[in-house]
């Protein structure tokens, strides 16, 4: 996988040539992810010379108008810049900012993010998929016989996952009492998400209330597990909590990533919905996180290609902001400061069961309600909704690359 390089002996330039060479006579994707890895093995190797010339190679390559490989290559070339800078600054003790943390701030940008977020739910059916089977795991969990509801989602953002459940809700005799707690790192978009879901419960005669509950994002105080004790439980509520794009943030600190989990368990709940990206961008390698970035990134690329023309404005917002974002953290970013910690289902199975959770299988509706969703708004026969045999749990991908599971836990 990763290309061959020549003996010690060799200048950085001529090493940087005979990689060039090697790929000229493979095709032109299969050459540009050889450049990208043999650059970020030489990234690794401080061998910044012959870096940046395979960097320049990469760029008269890349565009963020172009095809899906031009867009990839523009976005990793990108990351991989403000990797080789931070390390020449370094090197060299230059006492200038850092040029990553200025662009990675930038993308962080709130309104930017908020609306990059939006596009992404529009023109993808990753988060749909997700808060669609997630919620379809809530209803059967709960019986239609409970009459108050206990939600605790973290991370609600928009809260955009909840106005179907809330509908289906409402459509049950007699309705449930239903009360949400989002948790958030900005208090104001909480309030909003609140009285926007008011407002539609209203509407459908729903009984409802909603309560904020601040995360603040303050380097190691972010994500700390003791929030919990400030969710407050009533005996009479069914209790599910929602985890869809949130636990790998908490992948930083394993120790405390187990303290948050037994402190869930031991709430007690119904139902424990989980999400997330189907990748190990939490390698310690470098190496091995950027090639496991390039192939996972390669194929969500192609699949924006496949439904949205060069030209959508939603389709550059989302490369460039959302997964722009995503890939600048996973590739620039070392240490602590990496926030982009995804894992494979198989180490969160391993994770939740020895907390002491158990699989609920999700069930066969969830999975026709899944198709369905794929079938009627993403018509392209690339995505492909796989179901594990041991775990019952769903995996949703492009071509043959997984990119999102989905599961369903006690």
């Amino acid at each position: 996988m990763l290309g061959s390089f020549g003996s010690s002996s060799q200048s950085h330039d001529e090493e940087a040539d005979d990689q060039r060479r090697r790929c000229s006579s493979t095709s032109p994707a299969i050459q540009i992810r050889q450049l990208l890895i043999s650059c970020a093995e030489l990234i690794s190797r401080s061998d910044f010379s012959a870096a940046n010339r395979l960097l320049t190679i990469l760029s008269t390559n890349s565009s963020p108008f172009g095809d899906s490989t031009e867009r990839l290559v523009h976005q990793f070339t990108r990351a991989l810049s403000l990797r080789l800078n931070r390390y020449i600054s370094s090197a060299t003790n230059f006492l200038t900012p850092n040029a990553s943390s200025n662009v990675v701030e930038s993308s962080n940008d709130s309104a930017l993010l908020q609306s990059s977020y939006l596009s992404l739910n529009q023109v993808t059916p990753f988060i749909r998929f997700s808060q669609l089977t997630a919620n379809q795991a809530i209803l059967e969990a709960i019986n239609d016989n409970q009459q108050a509801i206990h939600i605790v989602d973290f991370d609600i953002n928009h809260g955009v996952q909840w106005p179907p459940l809330m509908q289906a809700l409402a459509d049950r005799y007699p309705p449930p009492t239903l009360r949400i707690t989002g948790t958030g790192n900005d208090l104001d978009t909480l309030r909003r998400t609140g009285d926007r879901l008011a407002k539609f419960a209203h509407s459908l005669g729903l009984r409802f209330q909603f309560h904020p509950l601040l995360i603040t994002n303050n380097n190691d105080n972010d994500h700390d597990p003791s929030i919990i004790s400030s969710i407050v439980l009533l005996p009479d509520e069914t209790l599910a909590i929602n985890c869809v794009f949130y636990l790998h943030r908490l992948l930083k600190d394993r120790e405390m990533l187990r303290i948050f989990l037994h402190r869930i368990k031991s709430m007690n709940p119904k139902v424990v919905t989980l999400a997330e990206r189907e990748a190990n961008h939490n390698h310690p390698l470098f190496l091995q996180r950027f090639v496991e970035a390039l192939d996972y990134y390669a194929a969500v690329f192609d699949s924006l290609e496949a439904t949205l023309p060069p030209s959508s404005r939603e389709r550059m917002t989302v490369e460039q902001v959302w997964f722009g974002r995503e890939i600048i953290d996973i590739v620039a970013a070392e240490g602590d400061k990496r926030r982009e910690r995804h894992e494979r289902f198989r180490s969160w199975e391993v994770m939740l069961r020895s907390c002491g959770f158990s699989n609920v299988a999700l069930s066969p509706f969830a999975l026709s309600q899944a198709k369905l969703l794929l079938r009627l708004h993403y018509p392209s026969e690339g995505y492909q909704l796989s179901v594990s045999s041991t775990s019952n749990s769903f995996f949703l991908g492009w071509q043959n690359q997984p990119l999102f599971s989905i599961s369903s836990w006690r």
